[in-house]
């Protein structure tokens, strides 16, 4: 068993950190809120930290997940970053869905220090999560990695060494702009359905066991019949997300017309007051025009 931190104890970091503590690592945790913080560690035992820096020292894998490529930076390397209390050849692994370039730059901050960096995006939101079923794309140090993959077992199901360091963001992003797509052609189905009278509930049971069928089909079309969006990946961080592969697009020039698409129609969602809902919510946006 290895000791390890965790760091960020969000909707994916919280019961992420859990499935290490049950799987007897010995895990310090550190959140912004220290209340947060303080629950886990009743809940799962280990201990707490009030800074990254102390919740590393000590660490042999240090994991993070956080919100964003400025979270990322001041987490890891900040005044009381991570780094600082890292000792050498120390790991450290970011599951934020950050941009390609944070995670090379922080590689490169962390290999000149004599440390460690993996690049490891999750995908499988929150029920993944709890569920400790999450796929994990890796980039970084083949080496660090093959230590690290062991331990990631505690939470995911499929891990995969992606390549050096940023290519687990961009595998997470070709992840993004599939599900976006996905999402969208979805809600029009299901609008359609409504519209043309058919009985949707048997219409979407009976095709999704077709060619049709996809993970978004299978865990949403339920909830978008009845008009639920509280569950799973916020439209906020979905368009986060969106505009990370947008830029990334802009750089290797790949085109992206219909993720540029949908980045607009989560926009209108968000503009209606839906930033919070999930992102089956695009369907939103096709009832206010029919």
């Amino acid at each position: 068993m290895a000791k390890v931190a965790f760091l960020g104890l969000g909707v994916m970091g919280y019961p992420m950190a859990g499935h290490l503590a049950a799987k007897g690592h010995d895990v310090t945790v550190f959140n912004r809120s220290s209340d947060k913080a303080e629950r886990w560690t009743k809940q799962h035992g280990g201990a707490s930290a009030p800074t990254p820096r102390a919740a590393a020292e000590g660490a042999e894998i240090v994991f993070m997940c956080v919100g964003n490529d400025d979270d990322v930076r001041n987490v890891a390397v900040g005044d009381d970053g991570a780094l600082h209390g890292l000792a050498q050849g120390a790991i450290l692994v970011d599951h934020t869905t950050a941009s390609a370039e944070v995670a090379r730059e922080l590689d490169t901050i962390l290999k000149d220090a004599g440390r460690h960096f993996i690049d490891a995006p999750v995908s499988g939101g929150q029920a993944g999560a709890e569920n400790g079923v999450l796929t994990v794309m890796c980039g970084g140090s083949e080496a660090a990695f093959g230590k690290v993959e062991p331990v990631m077992q505690a939470f995911g199901r499929t891990i995969t060494y992606m390549g050096p360091a940023g290519a687990g963001q961009l595998a997470k992003m070709v992840n993004q702009i599939c599900i976006a797509g996905l999402v969208q052609g979805l809600s029009e189905a299901v609008n359609f359905a409504m519209k043309a009278g058919l009985d949707t509930d048997k219409v979407l049971a009976t095709i999704s066991k077709g060619a049709a069928q996809s993970w978004q089909m299978e865990n949403r079309w339920k909830t978008m019949v009845e008009d639920k969006f509280d569950f799973g990946f916020a439209v906020n961080w979905m368009r986060k997300d969106l505009d990370i592969c947008l830029d990334e697009a802009r750089r290797n020039g790949a085109p992206l017309p219909v993720t540029a698409l949908v980045d607009q129609l989560y926009r209108q969602v968000q503009q209606k007051g839906g930033g919070r809902y999930d992102t089956s919510s695009l369907l939103l946006n096709l009832r206010d025009r029919s």
